[in-house]
């Protein structure tokens, strides 16, 4: 009877403890690239209907946004994350340039491809089109906290990720380590982005080896698997008509190595059919989209959902308490700093990064302090790579800089091409002279109708202050129609040295301030003109001038601004004696535009621009007449004014003056409807300036933003001209 007694005790006390244990439940999240941003949508109904989460396992793109979650996004921070995140920046290895300077960023907008040369040691990734260095910040500042090797088993959700080492082809499951680390490794698509050395291993996107890791998570213990797949069904023979689509099908093939298998063994499989969008869908129309197509197809699962709830014993209206939520606000909030450490850095690149961010006197900081840091150390110092760290203390953080190799040479390039110059192509190579950083250079040849070499010498003082003096040389083979009224008068083909010392050149941030001295030889070797041509004269002679600029810039595009403002005035004083024009007083040249936008809405931008040039002396050589023409400023000779409507070079007389309205409409992230109109008055004489027949012009253009840079059609009128102006452009302006 005892042993009856005890036998009964034994079987209740199992009862009760079985009784308070549930069912382990696993969200497995496939690859997929842009086409995984259905996982947040299907995450959310998971989260609605009740389901607790208690283990995550995903690949490539699952592996970004199941770490996220892991830690502590919910799926509606995520929603609201990935759609304000700038993937077309992200996705690239430029430089967050927002605190650099004016020449930076216009080297940004300038050349659609940059690549740096290392010295030293041997690169310590294998090469892919990208680096992934903007992902990798990005992880960092969202892993915030969660930086540090660890194990994933202790984070608020237990979380794995799948990669694949390329040097044998084998799965690498991650269950530890650094969770931007191993987040990064997952979705390295190979010769995309580049693969993660990781000790003996090349650690490449884990779809190639494991795409929808459901074993993954069952060997973690998951009882019950939820999985959200949207890889896309193999193509079939009819749509294999192209090298795209073949390569694309490898890729595809390949995520299918043990995908059945997984898939048997989930429990609810959810798969979002992505239709016509791809991995590389990440425009704001298709991130909308999948997001809806995620949230819909996983409430066609609604009834599937609450049957597991009731499998685990779980009423209909129970609610998990998810800990470790993070809230967004995190992200920008400041942490005491108690120290800073600098490593693989000389003491005058620790002093250039303690003047220029105020260190010393720095006692706190935030994210994005850290990744305007680092892009100092990449831009200003020239390094490969550069990572930061806060590493917590007692009474606070040490920040810890950590530097890459030096890059021997930044190259860029650029392409582009117009009805009016046909191909152009432009090469800039950054060299930094020494390694003490004394010294930098700068080098760019423009090939195409017109010819330009040359480059530049900036001078870095040891305590790196903000002047730092520049001296160039440039030399121009010019080749340019010039037109009268729409016709055209002549063409002129001429030569151009340019040297010029700028002991004065302040650059930070929005502004740009210069002031030296410049000297100018002009050689025309060849002149045709029409039979009603002017008489026009053109002389070979040097010219000695004295130089003020200052630029300001606060837009936030360099080519399509929807905010911000831009100023620049400029005087110069030009002499052929370092004193005098022809025996007269020198040619004094004032010029100055500003522009604002206004924008209405989300994607209407007004944008008025008042602009012009006053040239005073008794003599004006012809070759520093004023023109206009075209879009932009500079863009055949340097005192070129643009004018809607007119697209050759119009001479203008020796003072004008005009106003610019451009609307601007965007459509969906990269189209572009921009509407202008332009007022200009001109005269011989400043105080005839508004007695004088008034220039009017107008303009419709479209623009689709491009990684080559903008694709643009547009069509114009002037009164001037009276003819109408076609013009197609493809890349930027150089």
């Amino acid at each position: 009877m005892k042993k009856i007694v005890c036998i009964l005790l034994a079987v209740m006390v199992a009862l009760i403890v079985t009784a308070g244990e549930r069912s382990k439940v696993a969200v497995v999240l496939s690859g997929g690239g842009a086409k995984g941003m259905a996982h947040i949508g299907a995450l959310k109904v998971i989260e609605r209907a009740g389901i607790p989460v208690d283990i995550v396992a995903g690949t490539s793109m699952g592996s970004l946004v199941g770490g996220l979650y892991a830690i502590g996004y919910d799926a509606a921070t995520l929603d609201s994350l990935v759609r304000v995140l700038d993937w077309t920046y992200l996705l690239t290895d430029r430089d967050d340039m927002s605190r650099q300077s004016l020449s930076d960023r216009k080297k940004r907008n300038t050349y659609f491809l940059s690549r740096g040369l290392t010295s030293g040691k041997a690169a310590e990734s294998v090469l892919g089109v990208i680096k992934g260095r903007n992902v990798e910040m990005l992880l960092r500042r969202l892993c915030m906290g969660y930086t540090d090797s660890m194990d994933f088993n202790r984070l608020p959700i237990p979380f794995a990720c799948v990669a694949t080492d390329i040097a044998d082809y084998t799965e690498v499951d991650f269950h530890s380590g650094r969770l931007p680390q191993a987040m990064r490794a997952s979705m390295a698509i190979p010769a995309v982005f580049t693969a993660v050395r990781l000790g003996n291993k090349v650690l490449v996107d884990g779809g190639m080896r494991n795409n929808y890791p459901a074993d993954v998570a069952r060997q973690m213990g998951a009882d019950i698997i939820i999985g959200i797949d949207v890889t896309t069904p193999l193509r079939t023979v009819d749509k294999l008509n192209s090298t795209i689509d073949v390569v694309q099908q490898l890729l595809d093939v390949s995520t299918k190595n043990k995908y059945d298998e997984n898939v048997a063994m989930t429990d609810l499989h959810i798969h979002v059919d992505p239709k016509s969008y791809s991995a590389a869908s990440f425009g704001r129309a298709a991130i909308d989209t999948l997001l809806r197509w995620g949230e819909e197809e996983a409430m066609k699962h609604w009834d599937d959902l609450m049957a597991l709830k009731s499998r685990m014993g779980l009423s209909a209206n129970w609610k998990p308490k998810r800990a470790g939520r993070v809230n967004p606000s995190v992200l920008t909030e400041k942490s005491r700093l108690v120290g800073v450490t600098f490593e693989n850095m000389t003491p005058q690149d620790e002093q250039f990064l303690r003047q220029k961010f105020h260190l010393n006197h720095l006692d706190s900081i935030d994210k994005r302090d850290e990744e305007q840091m680092i892009t100092s150390m990449r831009v200003d110092l020239f390094f490969q790579s550069a990572t930061s760290q806060l590493v917590k203390e007692a009474d606070g953080y040490r920040l810890i800089l950590t530097a890459g190799n030096r890059k021997s040479t930044q190259v860029n390039v650029g392409l582009r091409f117009d009805t009016e110059e046909m191909v152009a192509m432009q090469v800039n190579a950054s060299l930094p002279l020494n390694k003490t950083l004394l010294f930098s250079s700068d080098i760019t040849l423009r090939l195409g109708k017109r010819i330009m070499a040359g480059g530049e010498i900036t001078i870095h003082p040891p305590s790196f202050r903000v002047s730092r003096p520049v001296l160039s040389y440039y030399f121009y083979r010019n080749d340019i129609d010039v037109n009268f009224e729409g016709d055209r008068e002549y063409n002129v083909l001429f030569n151009h040295h340019q040297a010029s010392l700028e002991p004065l050149n302040f650059r930070f941030h929005n502004f740009d301030i210069r002031m030296g001295v410049r000297w100018d030889y002009y050689h025309f070797s060849n002149m045709l003109q029409s039979e009603q041509s002017r008489d026009v004269t053109f002389e070979n002679d040097h010219y000695i001038s004295y130089r003020a600029q200052a630029n300001y810039n606060s837009e936030n595009d360099w080519y399509f601004p929807s905010r911000g403002a831009r100023f620049e005035a400029g005087y110069a004083y030009i002499t052929d004696n370092f004193a005098k024009m022809k025996g007269s007083a020198g040619l004094s040249d004032v010029s100055a535009n500003w522009r604002k936008s206004f924008t209405f809405g989300s994607r209407f931008t007004v944008q008025p621009m008042l602009y012009g040039r006053l040239l005073f002396g008794s003599e004006l050589p012809h070759i520093f007449g004023n023109i206009m023409g075209g879009d932009t400023f500079g863009r055949y000779v340097e005192q070129q004014m643009p004018f809607s409507g007119i697209g050759n070079v119009e001479y203008a007389e020796r003072h004008m003056v005009a106003v610019r309205l451009q609307a601007q409409q965007r459509m969906g992230s990269s189209h572009y409807v921009l509407v202008r109109a332009s007022v200009a008055q001109h005269a011989d004489e400043l105080r005839d300036l508004f007695q004088t027949k008034t220039l009017l012009g107008g303009q419709l253009a479209y623009y689709y933003k491009t990684m080559f840079g903008p694709l643009g059609l547009t069509a114009g009128y002037a009164n001037r001209t009276k003819v109408p102006y076609f013009y197609i452009n493809l890349g930027y302006v150089f």
